[in-house]
């Protein structure tokens, strides 16, 4: 009788460890990342060493947070984030560039503005951005869903482009060049074209470079540009 009860308690303990173990795995598949931000701090920024230019100008200031993954400094960002969805966001990255001179016996760091970082609160994952033509120093993005307007500006800063470009796209959804609109050797930040301006219902962003105002609608990878007279059409419903 008693060998039963033993044999009995047996089978009990391996079939209730038999059954925990699917459930101590799938609590530890699941990890909940902790996504923060660190207090904001004031850098300055030598705006005329970021594009190249041999003028020095003034030092402006910069209000920049650590972005902090699971108790990690990841990145250094600026402004506000734009929240893509629930799960996704995106934020400007800044960093600090080693300015030294091979003769300079320590090293001189200077904080300037990066790219655009894609970050998931699900993975805890931060990715840098591919935005075409995209260039930090004259860019001046606007957010709007998926969708960033910008105006990029070439290799060689002679042409200047009005574009679209969507999350999870490689190839740009809007890229046109825009008339008379080269980079000035001296011109100043965020410079390329004012900030593009975006409506809802339908969807559409309007550029301003150099006075010439051109408005796109956009509809998923479509694209039209919208005349003066539809604009005026609309404005009057």
């Amino acid at each position: 009788m008693r060998k039963i009860c033993l044999l009995r308690f047996g089978l009990l303990v391996v079939f209730l460890v038999c059954s925990l173990v699917p459930l101590v795995r799938a609590g530890a598949a699941v990890k909940v990342h902790v996504i923060t931000f660190g207090k904001w701090t004031f850098v300055p920024w030598l705006a005329g060493s970021s594009n190249g230019s041999s003028n020095q100008d003034k030092a402006q200031t910069l209000k920049i947070r650590a972005l902090v993954v699971d108790g990690r400094v990841r990145e250094f960002v600026l402004g506000s984030p734009h929240d893509v969805t629930e799960r996704l966001f995106v934020m400007r990255r800044v960093f600090r560039l080693n300015d030294s001179l091979p003769e300079d016996a320590t090293p001189h760091w200077q904080w300037q503005r990066g790219g655009w970082l894609l970050v998931d609160r699900t993975t805890g994952r931060v990715s840098p951005m591919n935005l075409p033509e995209f260039d930090a120093f004259y860019s001046s993005a606007s957010w709007y869903r998926d969708y960033v307007a910008y105006c990029g500006v070439s290799d060689d800063g002679k042409m200047t482009y009005a574009v679209v470009a969507q999350i999870g796209r490689r190839k740009p959804v809007l890229k046109k060049s825009l008339a008379n609109a080269a980079v000035a050797e001296n011109a100043a930040a965020d410079s390329a074209c004012a900030v593009p301006l975006w409506q809802r219902g339908p969807a559409r962003v309007s550029f301003d470079a150099g006075g010439e105002k051109q408005t796109f609608a956009i509809r998923g990878h479509v694209v039209d540009l919208v005349s003066d007279g539809e604009e005026d059409e609309e404005a009057s419903k």
